[in-house]
């Protein structure tokens, strides 16, 4: 941060400056696509590779999750993805870039979670997590059309002040992925499942197309327990301070509280149609 105004962005490695100068390609772009929420880009360069935004004061959505109305903050959120994954804006940022590349940001394969991950769990889970990994490779082998996802979406993406959303940041890893991959990191976000419901729920109203609560959580259960892989291999806190056990348990309430039973035959999700456009 930069006199109390500015966020400067820039990099110190070829990889690192990859991911911001996709940034800088991806918010120009955005620019004139009627998106609500971006942020302000105030200046921007590939030689060197900057991006300077304006600094938005709020907290990030962790935070203060517990202490606003979730079904309003799933409206607001549902603004944003629904305008972000409409087939006009994919048009317009793909003629102003060439093309877009797949959301670079993707969580580890249930190959891996096989493999590694049932060694953090207890005995009494390991059973279920590979259960999971089953349905999960079920729920999400038919694949869906893309779109223009932020592919990053977690709470501290968010700047959120008085209950409102003021900016979602960081699109350094925006590509293009299904719509359900851009909720992946709701179910875990606050306490129980209403922020991940109540956006699904605005989502449609907005759009007129239902998304898939079981392919979110196919990605969510990818993306938790690969966080916390990772993390454990590593050495690393998780970020509650918590074990991989207790994720493992957060996940079996976060399905029971869908209605979603891993353990039955999947027979498809029946609040999607793969055929119903996004508006």
């Amino acid at each position: 941060m930069v006199g109390g105004r500015f966020v400067v962005k820039f990099a110190w490695s070829r990889p690192a400056a990859l991911r911001v100068a996709h940034e800088v390609a991806i918010l120009a772009a955005l620019g004139r696509a009627r998106v609500p929420f971006l942020p302000e880009v105030v200046a921007s360069s590939t030689d060197p590779v900057l991006l300077v935004t304006r600094l938005v004061p709020g907290e990030a959505l962790f935070d203060v999750v517990g202490s606003v109305d979730r079904d309003d903050v799933g409206r607001q959120l549902a603004e944003f993805v629904a305008a972000l994954h409409r087939p006009a804006t994919r048009e317009r940022v793909e003629s102003v870039m060439g093309g877009l590349p797949p959301a670079s940001l993707q969580p580890v394969s249930t190959d891996v979670l096989r493999e590694r991950f049932v060694q953090w769990a207890r005995p009494d889970q390991r059973s279920a997590v590979l259960r999971w990994c089953d349905w999960a490779d079920e729920v999400l082998a038919a694949p869906r059309p893309g779109v223009l996802a932020h592919a990053d979406l977690h709470g501290g993406n968010q700047v959120w002040e008085g209950g409102q959303l003021r900016v979602v940041v960081d699109f350094e890893t925006a590509g293009l992925a299904e719509a359900e991959y851009d909720l992946r990191c709701f179910p875990g976000t606050g306490p129980g499942v209403e922020l991940l419901t109540a956006t699904l729920r605005h989502y449609q109203e907005i759009t007129g197309g239902e998304l898939s609560a079981e392919r979110v959580m196919a990605w969510h259960l990818r993306t938790a327990l690969g966080d916390a892989l990772w993390r454990s291999e590593a050495g690393v806190p998780l970020p509650d301070h918590r074990t991989p056990a207790c994720w493992v348990d957060d996940l079996a309430g976060r399905f029971t509280a869908l209605g979603i039973d891993p353990d039955a035959p999947h027979l498809g999700s029946v609040k999607a149609d793969p055929a119903q456009p996004i508006k």
